[in-house]
Order: C-alpha cells, then sequence, then structure tokens
C-alpha cells in the first residue's frame, strides 16, 4: 500500500472539534474506502451501496444512529441522501460522535447536502497518487512533499537547486515513479508490482467503461452515451491546447452549450482540470482561453489507446496535473493559471502566491538550453506581481541557470527528488 497525503491532514481534523463530520470525496477508485478504513480502524464501516440493507439505515433515527455508530464510515452516502438529516442531527445533538462520509463527486453537488451540512462538514478531496505517495512503501511511510511544494512554502529557491540530482538516490527513485507516472498515471490499482503491463492498459479502459457507463450516467441522466463518447475522446486529443469549443463542437458533433456542460461534468467528477488564462492585465494580447488537462495521464493514454512515448502535450498535462495534485494535498494557499498573450508567447503554469508569481515552462526534452527559457523573460512587464522565482522542468537530468533569473530543473527533481 502507499500512503497518502490526505491521511495525515484528516487525522489531525478528526481530533478537532471541527473535524467531527468530514466529508472525502474523489474520482472512484482513487482508494478512499481503504483509506479511511485503515487510518480509522476504531470507526465502523457501514456501506450504502446495497439496495437490500439500505433502507434499514435510512429508517434509523439520530438517536439510533448515535447508540449504534458514535464513529462511523459511511460508504457511498450519495445512495442514500435522506440519511444526511439523521447525520445532521447527531452532529448537534452529540458533540463526542464523528462521522467521515465518503462517495464520488455528487455528494457535492446535493441540494440537500449543501443545504444541510453547510459550516458542519469539512470537505477533503482524494486525488490520484501523487509521486512522493508513490515512492512510500506502506501505510507507516511518510509522505515526503516535494522540493516544489517546500519551495513555494518557504519561499527558499535554494530548495529547488541544492544537491545534485545524480548523486541522490531519492531522483533515480523519483525518475522511475515519474516514468511510470507518465506511462500509466497515478490511480492506486496499476501501481501494484505484480501486474503486467498488459494488466495495467487493460484496467484503464475497463475504467474509461466504468466511468461512462456508471459516474457519468448517474450525473446527468443520460439514456445516449454515443455523444458523450465522441466529446471525450476529442477532448482527449486536444488536450493541452487552448480550449476551443466550436472545434470540439464540430468534432464531437453536439451544440457548443452541450461541450459547456460535458466539461462541467468532467470537472466535477475529477477527471480533468480546467486551467483559467490569466488576464488581469489589461493588455488585449492576452487570450482568454482556458486550457484543459486530463488529471490522470493514464485515463488519456487510455483513452487515445496511446502506448508509445508521451508527446510533449501529454508530458506538460501530466507534470501541471501532478503539480495540481501536490498543492491540493497541501491546501497551499495559492492559485494556478496558463499564460498566453496572442504573439505567441506562453507560459505553460502560473502559479500565483501572495507575494507574486511562479511562472513555470514544461518541455519534454532530454537537454534544455537558453532558447526554452525565451518565454520566461521580461514577464513583470505583463504580470501585476513580481517573479519570485521562473523555472523550466524538463527531463534534462541536470540543474542549469538560464540566465535572467530563470532555473532549469529536472522535472524528477522537483516533483519528487
Amino acid at each position: 500500500m502507499k500512503d497518502r497525503a490526505v491521511l495525515s491532514l484528516m487525522k489531525q481534523k478528526a481530533d478537532t472539534r471541527l473535524g467531527r463530520l468530514i466529508a472525502l470525496t474523489g474520482a472512484r477508485q482513487t482508494g478512499k474506502t481503504t483509506l479511511v478504513q485503515a487510518g480509522f480502524p476504531e470507526y465502523d464501516f457501514v456501506s450504502l451501496e446495497d439496495p437490500i440493507v439500505r433502507p434499514d439505515y435510512t429508517a434509523l433515527s439520530a438517536a439510533q444512529w448515535y447508540q449504534r455508530y458514535p464513529r462511523v464510515i459511511l460508504d457511498e452516502i450519495q445512495k442514500a441522501p435522506s440519511i444526511v438529516e439523521s447525520i445532521k442531527a447527531v452532529y448537534d445533538r452529540y458533540t463526542d460522535a464523528r462521522t467521515i462520509l465518503l462517495g464520488s463527486s455528487q455528494i457535492l453537488l446535493m441540494e440537500q447536502i449543501q443545504e444541510s451540512l453547510a459550516g458542519r462538514v469539512t470537505i477533503m478531496e482524494l486525488y490520484p497518487l501523487t509521486i512522493p505517495e508513490m515512492m512510500t512503501d506502506s501505510w507507516h511511510d511518510p509522505v515526503v512533499e516535494s522540493r516544489l511544494v517546500r519551495y513555494l512554502v518557504s519561499g527558499d529557491p535554494g530548495i529547488l537547486v541544492s544537491g545534485i540530482p545524480q548523486q541522490s538516490d531519492r531522483y533515480a527513485r523519483a525518475v522511475d515513479c515519474l516514468d511510470h507516472y507518465l506511462d500509466f498515471g497515478g490511480m492506486p490499482v496499476v501501481s501494484d508490482v505484480t501486474l503486467s503491463r498488459e494488466d495495467r492498459y487493460g484496467w484503464l479502459q475497463d475504467y474509461l467503461r466504468t466511468y461512462l457507463q456508471r459516474d457519468l450516467r448517474d450525473l446527468v441522466n443520460l439514456r445516449d452515451l454515443v455523444p458523450y463518447v465522441r466529446m471525450l475522446r476529442a477532448l482527449g486529443g486536444l488536450a493541452g491546447g487552448l480550449l476551443n469549443i466550436s472545434e470540439l463542437a464540430r468534432l464531437a458533433g453536439v451544440t457548443h452549450k452541450t461541450i459547456n456542460r460535458f466539461v462541467t461534468y468532467l470537472e466535477i467528477s475529477y477527471q480533468v482540470v480546467q486551467l483559467q488564462p490569466w488576464f488581469r492585465n489589461r493588455n488585449k494580447r492576452l487570450s482568454k482561453a482556458a486550457k484543459i488537462h486530463f488529471l490522470d495521464p493514464g485515463i488519456q493514454r487510455a483513452l487515445l489507446n496511446r502506448r508509445s512515448r508521451p508527446t510533449g502535450s501529454e508530458f506538460e498535462g501530466a507534470i501541471i496535473a501532478e503539480i495540481f495534485k501536490q498543492v491540493k494535498n497541501s491546501r497551499l494557499q495559492v492559485d494556478c493559471y496558463h499564460l498566453h498573450t496572442f504573439d505567441g508567447r506562453g507560459v505553460d503554469l502560473l502559479i500565483e502566491t501572495e507575494g507574486g508569481y511562479v511562472p513555470i515552462v514544461i518541455r519534454s526534452i532530454d537537454r534544455i538550453s537558453n532558447t526554452d527559457a525565451r518565454h520566461l523573460r521580461r514577464l513583470d512587464e505583463i504580470l501585476d506581481k513580481p517573479v519570485l522565482q521562473a523555472l523550466v522542468l524538463s527531463n534534462d537530468p541536470h540543474i542549469r541557470d538560464l540566465c535572467d533569473g530563470v532555473m532549469g530543473i529536472p522535472a524528477g527533481w522537483a516533483l519528487g527528488g
């Protein structure tokens, strides 16, 4: 098993007065049930998946819930929304009761939950494995925050450049994990070392079918999946570029409104992350189109039936998704954008902190040069806060000073080494 960064946060929160009710949500098969059962063995476990026994639980009063389950994990809570009122009553009456709710993203969309549990519930999210999580060997092997996260927390750029990657055993392991992540993504099942490559590809294909037939159908009450399959495949091929609603609508044979709704479905079911453009500056040359990246590169590659070396856009999307997950897991107070000007300048990821910006360009090449830093120079002319540290992340195993305050950092070194 792999340790998960959110587990320590959940344990800390559950011991506080404000952590008496926690909802853990995330995509299917990210390991929510396994995580809480391992992390909270003293809690009873109740699954609401089985429709035969579900009425027995929905009939319980708040007093009965507390009497039977003073500390309880409720799995698949979206299957029995009426139980939410009982959980609310338990929370209000019994200050020593503790409840953990598990469910897919629908739980956050249900009006009853939003209204009933507002101000009571702490919402946490479980993403596919990050590279630091992949590098753990058990629940008891702590997750070590990446150099990039530690830099964002401390503001000390020395964290990124101190040491020699080629002499670091941890960096070597991070590179192995990064290679696995680029091929198969971060879903916990495919990290099983006993699986063959074919087993992993097969599981990812099955996951896609399950997502389309269960999660997506549940979200939107679909009768016909064909347009959504077309849209998903079209988006898989166009991911990483500026979001072109007209082109997606043409490829999928649907309306613009349908595309916008579908992208929202993908976001709330944890399949994609939509990177908004930075355009606070009044400069009219800045693009206002978003970028879409799949949250898990294994899912995207399965969608496209790709098994060869990742393309440049796939590598970029995978690194951005990894940074997004790490930032979310660490609960950093930062915002993420992309920056694109109509004259061709582009920053793949722009991280905004309270004190300034960390612009990042991502290249899938094995050796970078000053040319790869050209879009990171003179950004102060566009941005409204100072550039703290400009970075080029790549497969180059060397740390390189690219001049003008730009540093080239190995992706494995920044994200896991």
